[in-house]
């Protein structure tokens, strides 16, 4: 640092007023004048958006909290008014009962025989295709893209009919392969992960290609352990849309020993209206394992969304 000697004052002449180092940039440029209200202006908006989203996810757990609260009382004191939001007594015994009333066994084992299946075949399928759309070259790849992502737009109830009659004529209706061949393939599923294959550079592709590794081997050793907040993402999704799937079921699986946790739900509020404790109860466990798993991946979920879309 090169020090600049002191120039001795000229009598008669006034003094230059001293340099602060806050008030000179490098280079000699002024420095603009902070604002003394800048930063309780900046505290106060973030203190009103954080009371926002409290509000706001309070507004949103707050039928759950309701919901468990209400699994731990009797009948005659879940509709109260006002809300008893301390039961008294905590009646435990509701989840005791539930498995021996119901055949709850049953129906979370089909459900989550169904989630995973379906979750796997479109992990697979969907990051498979989206290599081929993202990764490769061929005529018409993007009508073709364009053109399967458009079937999101089409209503499932449009066309539900016929792919019912042709899943009776193979033989696969009243059985979980049933919704399993439904659900296998998901055009969303196929765009989340292009979206994301495009933020990886080609030259890796490129690279591997060079080396005499097979497009299979680039999808499995390359692209897949690259995309791991994607795959995240879609495992969340469609994990969490395969538990709560109501229609399907209701329409493929007749015989009660395939039923899912919704259809055994709605049957068992059919027979026991007036338990309304244990119809609680029921729910919660329907609620429980999706609830453990969003908490367990949100890290991955919400990297994978914010990530998805932005191409590098």
């Amino acid at each position: 640092m090169t020090t600049v000697p002191a120039v001795p004052a000229t009598p008669g002449a006034p003094a230059a007023p001293p340099s602060t180092p806050s008030s000179t940039a490098a280079g000699g440029r002024p420095l603009r004048p902070s604002r003394p209200d800048a930063g309780p202006a900046r505290l106060l908006g973030r203190g009103l958006g954080y009371a926002a989203m409290v509000l706001a996810a309070a507004v949103i757990l707050l039928p759950f909290a309701w919901m468990v609260i209400s699994s731990l009382k009797n009948n005659n004191q879940v509709f109260t008014v006002p809300v008893q939001w301390v039961p008294d007594p905590v009646v435990w015994q509701n989840y005791v009962d539930i498995w021996s009333r119901s055949d709850m066994t049953t129906w979370l084992k089909n459900t989550l025989v169904l989630s995973v299946a379906v979750t796997f075949l479109q992990v697979v399928t969907g990051s498979f295709a989206a290599y081929g759309f993202s990764k490769m070259h061929f005529p018409g790849r993007d009508v073709l893209f364009l053109a399967y992502v458009g079937t999101i737009a089409v209503p499932w109830q449009s066309y539900m009919i016929p792919q019912f009659i042709m899943l009776s004529n193979a033989g696969l209706s009243n059985t979980l392969w049933s919704i399993m061949a439904l659900q296998a393939f998901s055009a969303f599923g196929v765009f989340l992960m292009r979206q994301y294959f495009e933020t990886i550079p080609d030259s890796l592709c490129e690279a591997a290609r060079i080396d005499g590794m097979s497009e299979y081997g680039i999808w499995r050793r390359i692209m897949l352990p690259l995309s791991v907040p994607a795959i995240a993402s879609l495992t969340l999704l469609t994990f969490v849309n395969t538990w709560n799937d109501y229609l399907g079921p209701l329409i493929y699986l007749r015989s009660p020993e395939l039923w899912t946790v919704q259809l055994g739900l709605k049957t068992f509020i059919g027979q026991y209206n007036a338990e309304h404790a244990l119809i609680m109860t029921g729910s919660v466990l329907s609620v429980l394992p999706i609830a453990l798993i969003f908490m367990l991946g949100q890290r991955y979920f919400v990297e994978g969304i914010a990530t998805t879309g932005v191409k590098g």
